[in-house]
């Protein structure tokens, strides 16, 4: 899943209140598992000067980055980290760590040869699911569609209750740059395969 939708997604299930009290860490919770593949990314392709196929076909797959991807996926240290904060009494830092266990789960069904895997360090398994939200061969166009209509539902719930333009402009940006994108990359592909 896309890491803007896990932010939108994430913070549209709690509830007003909490939102009010801990929204930054529901944020911080929703990206974090995620900046890992973003520090990769940036040091494979702007530092090292990789091409895009190497980066994502050969080195994400190094145990190092492995590891490192997958410790910050991990439901079960995720969840460790809720029990610890629940009973520290840090309700903002016990948010920021359930948010990190929904990543997880909303990212479990739709990672196909690119699983993550999410009880590391007790286990090695990958869910390969059926379908990706990137891969075309792997239903792309459709779980696209329901995930950027999940995140526009999203959207108009959480709309009236932002609090700053910043706010509400960026979550307008983005279901405006899904929309456009997944008009140019899937609408238009099907126009033109025809």
């Amino acid at each position: 899943m896309n890491t803007p939708s896990h932010a939108i997604l994430n913070l549209v299930v709690f509830s007003q209140q909490i939102r009010n009290q801990a929204s930054h860490a529901i944020f911080i919770g929703a990206i974090l598992p995620d900046v890992p593949i973003f520090v990769f990314f940036f040091l494979m392709k702007f530092v090292y000067r990789l091409p895009s196929h190497q980066i994502w076909s050969e080195v994400y797959y190094q145990p190092f980055w492995q590891a490192i991807i997958s410790t910050f996926h991990s439901i079960p240290l995720a969840l460790i980290g809720v029990i610890i904060a629940h009973f520290l009494n840090w309700q903002v830092i016990e948010m920021g760590f359930i948010s990190m266990v929904l990543h997880s789960l909303l990212d479990l069904p739709v990672h196909n040869d690119d699983a993550h895997r999410h009880f590391f360090p007790f286990s090695n398994y990958r869910f390969i699911s059926p379908i990706s939200y990137w891969d075309r061969q792997h239903y792309a166009g459709i779980v696209a569609f329901v995930e950027i209509s999940l995140v526009l539902i999203a959207s108009i719930s959480l709309f009236p209750t932002m609090r700053s333009y910043f706010s509400k402009g960026l979550l307008l940006a983005v279901n405006l740059f899904y929309w456009g994108a997944y008009i140019r990359f899937y609408l238009m592909a099907a126009v033109n395969s025809q």
